[in-house]
Order: C-alpha cells, then sequence, then structure tokens
C-alpha cells in the first residue's frame, strides 16, 4: 500500500453522465476543493444520441467531443487512465498507469461490465461509445459496397442482413435507424434498397418494458412496420451464440440461424450481474447487492463510507431504485454535486430525487416519439424535434450545447444531400 499524504483532492471515477455532470457542476458551483475526473477514453459518448451519429444525423464533434475540448476553462484536471485498484479505507485510488490519487471525497461512477453465464456475444458489435459506433457504422459502409458487385445470392443477402439483439428501447431505435438508413445508403451506392433486412430478436414475447404506456408502445411497434423496409420482429428468441456472419437462436425448442453481417447487442448480458470494473478494497460484503452492484443510501453516498458517492449504472439505492438511463445518471450527477459542496462547507447532505423527465425515442429518420410527464404523447416529425432538443439541452456546458443545437437544426431546415452510409 502507497503512502498518500493528506488531501482535499476530490477524485471522480468515470466521465460518464453521472461523474462528468458531477464535475461540471462542481466546477458552475465554485466548490472550493481540486477535482480530479478520471477517464480510460479520451472523449465523452452522449449515448441517447448516437444513433444519429451512426446515420450521419449528427457529427462526431456533437455526440462523442473530447473531455478537455469540454472541461477547457474549468478548474477540473482531466487524466486519461484506467483505475486499478481504490482502498477506501485509505482514501486512495491507484491507476493502471501507476499514479496514485489521495482523495477527501471520492465519485465512483465507473459503470460496469455484465458479466456471468449468457450467450457468447464476443463476435457482436455495441453501441455504447462514439468508437463502437464509428466502427459498426464502418463495418457496415463495407458491407454495402461489398453487395453491390457481388453476384453470389446467399452472400449478398447476408451482406445485407443486420440483426439487432434485444427489443428494449435502444433495440427499437436502432432497428428502426437502421431500416432507414441503410436502404438509403445501398440505393445511393447503385443497390435496390428494397433487398436490405434488418431483424429484431427478443427473447420475450413482448417489446418494450411492460411499465411503459400501452400507447407508446403502439406507437413504436407500428412504427418499426413503417420503415423504408419493414423491420422484422422476431420475438421468443433465446440467442445463443452470435458469430462474425450471423446469429444462433432458439425459438420455440427449434435451434434457427440467421446469416447476417452484422449483429448488434443491445440486450443484457446473460445470467450474471455486475463485474466491478476494477479493485475496490475495504467494503463490506453487505455494500453489494446480489448483482454487483454497489449498495448507496439516498444521498447516494456509500453507508460505512459517507466520503464515498457512487452514481450511475453500478450503484444502486435499494429503497428508490433508479432506471440506468442518461436523463437519471444526468440528475444523479446533480444531486451528488450538490451533496458534495454541501460537505465542503459543513452543511448536511439532503436526498437527491430524480424525476421521470418522460420517454423519448428515436424511431427512425425524421420520426420521434415522446411521452411528456408521463400522459401526453408526442409523435412524428414534432416528436423527434422534442426529443433532438430535449437531449441537446443535456450537452455539457451551455456554449456546447448551443452550438450542437445550432448545427442540428440548421441540417433539419436545410438538410443535407444525403447523408451518407
Amino acid at each position: 500500500m502507497p503512502t498518500m499524504m493528506p488531501s482535499e483532492r476530490t477524485v471522480i471515477l468515470g466521465g460518464g453522465f453521472t461523474g462528468l455532470f458531477t464535475a461540471l457542476r462542481l466546477n458552475r458551483r465554485r466548490y472550493p476543493h481540486p477535482v480530479v475526473l478520471v477517464d480510460r477514453s479520451e472523449r465523452f459518448s452522449f449515448k441517447p444520441l448516437l444513433y444519429e451519429l451512426l446515420s450521419g444525423e449528427m457529427d462526431a464533434y456533437q455526440v462523442w467531443p473530447r473531455f478537455e475540448e469540454l472541461l477547457r476553462g474549468s478548474r477540473i484536471t482531466f487524466i486519461q487512465d484506467s483505475v486499478r485498484t481504490v482502498d477506501l479505507e485509505g482514501r486512495w485510488v491507484e491507476l493502471e498507469s501507476g499514479l496514485s490519487y489521495a482523495y477527501k471525497n471520492l465519485v465512483i461512477a465507473l459503470g460496469g461490465a455484465l458479466g456471468g453465464a449468457g450467450p457468447d456475444n464476443r463476435d457482436a458489435f455495441f453501441l455504447r461509445t462514439g468508437e463502437e459506433t464509428l466502427k459498426l457504422r464502418q463495418h457496415l459502409r463495407n458491407c454495402l459496397q461489398q453487395a453491390t458487385q457481388l453476384g453470389e445470392p446467399e452472400e449478398r443477402k447476408r451482406l445485407l442482413t443486420v440483426a439487432v439483439v434485444g427489443g428494449g428501447p435502444a433495440g427499437i431505435e436502432l432497428a428502426a435507424t437502421l431500416a432507414d438508413w441503410l436502404p438509403a445508403s445501398f440505393t445511393r451506392l447503385g443497390g435496390d434498397g428494397r433487398e436490405v433486412r434488418v431483424a429484431l430478436l427478443q427473447r420475450g414475447m413482448q417489446l418494450l418494458p411492460q411499465d411503459m404506456s400501452l400507447h407508446l408502445r403502439k406507437t413504436a411497434v407500428d412504427a418499426l412496420a413503417r420503415r423504408t423496409v419493414p423491420v422484422e420482429v422476431i420475438l421468443g428468441a433465446s440467442v445463443k451464440k452470435v458469430e462474425p456472419d450471423g446469429v444462433h437462436y432458439e425459438r420455440d425448442s427449434s435451434a434457427q440461424l440467421i446469416p447476417a453481417a452484422a449483429v448488434v447487442w443491445t440486450g443484457g448480458g446473460g445470467g450474471g450481474g455486475m463485474a466491478m470494473p476494477f479493485k475496490l478494497q475495504g467494503l463490506p460484503p453487505q455494500g453489494y447487492n446480489k448483482h454487483g452492484r454497489l449498495l448507496v443510501t439516498p444521498t447516494w453516498q456509500l453507508p460505512n463510507f459517507p466520503e464515498v458517492f457512487a452514481g450511475g449504472d453500478l450503484a444502486l439505492d435499494p429503497d428508490h431504485p433508479q432506471p440506468t438511463t442518461a436523463q437519471a445518471a444526468y440528475q444523479e450527477g446533480e444531486g451528488i454535486a450538490y451533496n458534495l459542496e454541501a460537505l465542503a462547507f459543513g452543511r448536511q447532505t439532503s436526498v437527491a430525487p430524480v424525476r421521470s423527465l418522460g420517454t423519448m425515442m428515436k424511431l427512425g429518420l425524421g420520426e420521434g416519439a415522446v411521452e411528456i410527464f408521463d400522459r401526453y404523447e408526442v409523435a412524428g416529425r414534432l416528436g423527434l424535434l422534442i426529443r433532438q432538443l430535449r437531449y441537446l439541452g443535456l450537452l455539457p456546458t451551455p456554449i456546447y450545447s448551443f452550438k450542437a443545437t445550432a448545427y442540428w437544426l440548421t441540417d433539419l431546415l436545410w438538410p443535407r444531400s444525403g447523408m451518407a452510409a
């Protein structure tokens, strides 16, 4: 164990929504202590808008900006590194590079990796970061280009097929986007867009969560059938394995295969829970739940270590469980920052409730649906506009949000001459 001098420093582990917005909020509130933000990536991924990055509706600088750009002019120190060890009793953090930081307060917002037994999805594509999104985009571009000059029908069909695993909001948003964007892209390359196939596999017998309103669920499901090529929905599909050339699944006790150029995974990780992405020393077994998530108080503090806060996917308040969504993580960051400031000035921490801002979904190019205050639904182009503006309003820093909004509105009113594959 390294010998660490006492420090007034606040260390934030993870630059996702919770971690980044905690840091930005502290900076705006003139927090008196130095703040260090650690993330393994050099860029922040605005996850709700990655579909727009995939389709070319928005650019990388809008939804995948560098942390250094976002934090320019702030008092936040950004360190690009991965976390190796956190010693809660010693109050220090060790990074993979060998750097170590003592802290007075710590925020754990790294998220976690899904672990445990489950289907083999190592060959699947994911849409969790800007890097993964651009990797999928380039792969699909290559497949479409190859298909324009391929005469062998089976291989051509495989190159023009994409399978999406998971029938939750992410799976539906992705499938709807692909079913508009890929046919248009293939047509621009000289192909017949009607040859494109997008399949959506769902383990259960119903798309979308049961707690979503029936009307919004129907709006989303109906939208899948109205795309440039209708999305093929396969319910009761238990995925067994993903391979580079397709996905194996079981349905009605029958083993089946969809040959596909890409299989994109939006579902869970299998039968296990969360795997801690670093070594956490000093936390008793009762500090986790059975799925491996850190248990926190309603103020987002660890019960035995009140100087440590946790939020995002890896944390859970068992009395007030919150959805693992961007809007929830954003509000968690605001609440954690408020309580860190309270500790710094000798005030009591307070409960940080998370309010639902309504369900917002992208349902293809130029179409969306939002449910405001869980009561009023707006669908179609206006629904997409409300969704975009609401998310763009959450982008880090007011100036950055204004720039991204202005560019997006310009593209909406005066569309570019075709969005390239």
